[in-house]
């Protein structure tokens, strides 16, 4: 018998005077989880050898459905900063992974109910994430999360909940500081066949800072059909709207103290905003075959586009190269996976094979336009740029797990991914010539894990494997010697990662979880140069991400528990390199020391929340504290560390089949002045995004169902 399989049996017998005790209230926090981020079928997370966490969209801090970001505190080796800026994608990095992204997502795969939200070239975004359609979201971190492909420096997948008898509905509204006013709804149900959940979503922000006012509005759609007498079909859309979300820019640090609610000064004059809109519909099927087999077929598509208005100034426009400050993004996107698993034995032992191909397509016209007419500023001028951007993956894959001993299990994967970049040049005149250009990509990444269980509880494992992440299309855009054309000269950056790790839990629901991790790298990729509002990327040669995670969920009581979560990470530049500071440079010359630290990542992230929870009342506190964090590779400039302390509560009224919940919730308690996030590498040297001071939040939700 599998070792993993007595764990319940023993918890059951173990816990049955608690569970009796707690019966209503806990009985949610007992239930197992499937977690689907291994791709494993009859494997649970706990008995895999990777770093996993699942956050549980229904249960920790309360908040307003909003923004991400609120969601990821408290995951060790995650880091997610709210910009305080809704033109702009939430800035997440994983172990280091992403964090030179200045907009939307990098170096991660990201995943809403098994679809792609990140394109082939490895840019994502997570706008569209439902939360209030949302029923966990889990996060891979490690070795394994190459087995997703290019960029996979980690893997962020939400899933929604899906639609079950009986009925149930959910309307929660909120008020908060600046404006911030968030009302949702959601509703599922279905029967033995067919399932529904619904979701919708309205954000307005006045903005804590100057120019900083927007709508997002959001609507999930999740369908499930029965097929056969085992089958399911599961239809997802959703569709994402923010029109004219203002962007206030970067500050310089002398802004930032001065006063951290500015808008930086062209900012109003550019009136920098961005639009996007982006609709979506994906298709999962799957079909257990008999004898163990299955099948899971995907395929999806999307339209998205982007509207930009940059503060690039109109001097720099002159250059005949330039491609204006407005950028107009249209394109589609698209694709499948089809995956086979086998769940038996092999040599008596249990075994689980898998194989599988997936394919990508993002075609999408790329127009730039100048942002002004005449003396009118932050506006729709000349065309400066017409391009198609083709850019498309085609992956195989294959993966085992074998128990090849009672004690003893072993992970192995290996993925072959092929990246092809396209881009077809329509503005071309005397002075710009044809930019168009193709490269290809491909990379070979395997991994393998082992596991050792010394008892039902504990589990110990060491795991490693290679990655790579191609650059994305932004990246490709601009030579960093000024020229014309795609900077086809530029490699993917290529990763080794291991990990050692334990993981323990009790009956009770205590976990402690932790791991030692080492990534190095080869061709990191790194700015070489600004003009004119635009980055140019170089390959910066050898860098390495170690560090430390801990987490733990400890019960002190019946009505208290206390979590925890940290994070040590250093990350640096093994080679030192030249680059450009000055405007109009194109022979780098001012050198990043070997050992300088990779902007953008915090050294040491703490996460703590100690939460009461007696009959309808609850209460929480909760401290977040990140060290500094350099904001450019020179390492010439960082903005410094903080510690946060938000509190809430909230009360919960039964009316018959339905439950009130009011909420309340004081963010930066104390008041503090702090750094919320940071623009790597910025051309300006407004590197820096000030957090909002104390504010409030207030909050109702009405649950109800018919059963």
């Amino acid at each position: 018998m599998r070792a993993r399989r007595s764990w319940p049996s023993l918890c059951l017998l173990g816990g049955l005077a608690a569970l009796q005790a707690q019966a209503d209230d806990e009985a949610d926090v007992l239930e197992r989880v499937e977690v689907y981020s291994t791709r494993l079928e009859g494997v649970s997370s706990f008995d895999t050898p990777a770093s996993i966490s699942v956050i549980d969209l229904d249960s920790g801090p309360e908040r307003s459905n909003a923004n991400a970001a609120e969601v990821f505190a408290g995951i060790p080796g995650l880091l997610a900063r709210d910009r305080q800026n809704n033109a702009q994608d939430t800035q997440l990095s994983i172990r280091g992974f992403g964090a030179r992204a200045t907009f939307g997502v990098r170096g991660l795969r990201l995943y809403a109910d098994g679809i792609p939200a990140t394109m082939p070239d490895g840019q994502g975004q997570i706008s569209h994430f439902s939360l209030f359609g949302g029923e966990r979201i889990e996060v891979m971190r490690g070795p394994f999360s190459a087995l997703y492909g290019n960029s996979s420096g980690g893997v962020v997948q939400i899933f929604s909940a899906d639609g079950t008898a009986p009925t149930q509905g959910r309307v929660q509204f909120s008020n908060g500081s600046y404006g911030n006013n968030v009302i949702g709804a959601g509703l599922r149900g279905g029967n033995a066949r067919v399932g529904y959940h619904v979701a919708a979503s309205v954000a307005d922000s006045d903005g804590y800072r100057e120019h900083s006012e927007s709508r997002r509005q959001s609507f999930n759609l999740k369908l499930g059909l029965g097929v056969g007498e085992q089958g399911r079909l599961d239809l997802v859309a959703n569709r994402f709207d923010a029109p004219d979300a203002q962007d206030p820019l970067g500050l310089s640090r002398a802004e930032a103290l001065a006063d951290p609610r500015r808008a930086t000064a062209v900012a109003t004059q550019y009136n920098t905003r961005k639009s996007a809109l982006q609709n979506q519909l994906g298709l999962v099927y799957t079909q257990p075959l008999g004898q163990g087999h299955s099948l899971r077929a995907m395929a999806y598509a999307g339209r998205r586009a982007v509207e930009q208005f940059l503060a690039v100034p109109a001097s720099a426009q002159a250059n005949p190269l330039s491609a204006g400050g407005v950028v107009d993004l249209q394109g589609d996107y698209g694709g499948a996976d089809l995956r086979w698993s086998w769940q038996g034995e092999l040599a008596r032992r249990p075994f689980e094979l898998s194989a599988g191909f997936s394919a990508d397509r993002q075609e999408q016209q790329r127009r730039g336009y100048e942002n002004f007419i005449g003396s009118t500023l932050g506006v729709r001028g000349r065309l400066r740029r017409d391009e198609i951007n083709d850019t498309r993956n085609s992956d195989e894959y294959l993966q085992a797990w074998w128990q090849f001993a009672p004690r003893w299990s072993l992970l192995a994967g290996l993925r072959h991914s092929r990246v092809r970049f396209d881009s077809d040049d329509a503005y071309v005149t005397a002075s710009n010539p044809d930019d168009s250009g193709k490269v290809d990509y491909a990379q070979t990444t395997p991994v393998a894990g082992l596991l050792f269980a010394p008892a039902e509880n504990w589990r110990v494992y060491a795991s490693a494997g290679r990655g790579f992440e191609t650059p994305t299309f932004n990246e490709l855009s601009y030579r960093a010697d000024g020229g014309a054309g795609l900077a086809l000269d530029l490699q993917p950056s290529r990763s080794r990662t291991v990990e050692i790790g334990a993981k323990w839990r009790s009956c009770g629901g205590a976990t402690l979880e932790a791991a030692l991790f080492r990534a190095d790298s080869d061709d990191e990729l790194a700015v070489a140069r600004n003009v004119g509002g635009r980055s140019s990327f170089r390959n910066a040669g050898r860098s390495r991400r170690e560090g430390l995670e801990m987490a733990a969920t400890l019960p002190l009581a019946s009505a208290w528990q206390l979590d925890l979560a940290y994070t040590r990470l250093q990350a640096t530049f093994v080679d030192g390199f030249a680059i450009c500071t000055s405007a109009g440079c194109t022979t780098p010359a001012a050198v990043v020391p070997a050992g300088t630290r990779i902007p953008g990542i915090a050294r040491d992230q703490f996460a703590g929340r100690m939460q009461w929870r007696g009959g309808a009342y609850a209460a929480a506190a909760q401290v977040l504290a990140l060290g500094p964090v350099t904001v450019n590779d020179l390492g010439s400039e960082s903005a410094p560390g903080h510690a946060l302390l938000n509190l809430e509560a909230s009360r919960d009224w039964r009316l018959g089949q339905s439950r009130l919940h009011a909420f309340a919730r004081l963010n930066n308690a104390l008041d503090q002045r702090h750094i919320g996030s940071v623009i790597v590498n910025e051309g300006n040297a407004r590197y820096f995004e000030p957090g909002p001071d104390r504010t409030w939040l207030l909050g109702l939700r009405w649950d109800w169902n018919d059963d």
